[in-house]
């Protein structure tokens, strides 16, 4: 099998088995833990399908899409010599492609839901639309910082242990 179906069920392979460890934690946590049967295994069944194709559809997309042209934009900051420049562009790419991830949109999400539950944050949209929103921003500084220190590294030839044993 070759060309562009091969490459999807290779992505699909991928999905599946990046999937593999949380669907464990899940099943095992559900299983064995709370001793419990799944509840609408047909429905968890078929949203696990979803995410699975949408995950390869998404990944897909990414590398013959997205990838090749910020992989061609830091070639071209390279090109120019400007580090301000190529740390911006580092940046901004951490902190977008966080913000947009849909794991973190659903994770943020949750937390916000248990914190409202808990009582943490007030028990309304609004508060638990502002947490979450809150929530997704920090995570997304947090990777744009962290993007910015490894190419501050690479351009530095700073060697890694030192960034590992200093974060």
């Amino acid at each position: 099998m070759t060309g562009p179906v091969a490459a999807l069920s290779r992505r699909a392979v991928g999905a599946l088995r990046d999937l593999a460890p949380i669907v464990g934690v899940i099943a095992f946590f559900q299983i064995v833990v709370l001793q419990q049967p799944f509840p609408n295994f047909g429905s968890v069944f078929v949203g696990l399908v979803c995410v699975v194709v949408g995950l390869t559809l998404f990944i897909q997309g990414l590398e013959s899409g997205l990838f090749p042209l910020g992989e061609a934009i830091a070639h071209a900051f390279a090109r120019k010599g400007s580090a301000t420049a190529l740390l911006a562009f580092a940046f901004c790419l951490g902190f977008g492609t966080t913000v947009a991830e849909p794991a973190l949109i659903a994770i943020a999400a949750e937390a916000a839901e248990v914190a409202s539950e808990a009582g943490a944050i007030a028990a309304n949209e609004a508060a638990r639309d502002d947490y979450a929103f809150n929530l997704r921003m920090v995570v997304a500084l947090s990777v744009g910082v962290a993007i910015v220190i490894g190419v501050l590294r690479i351009l530095k030839g700073w060697p890694i242990h030192r960034i590992i044993i200093g974060g």
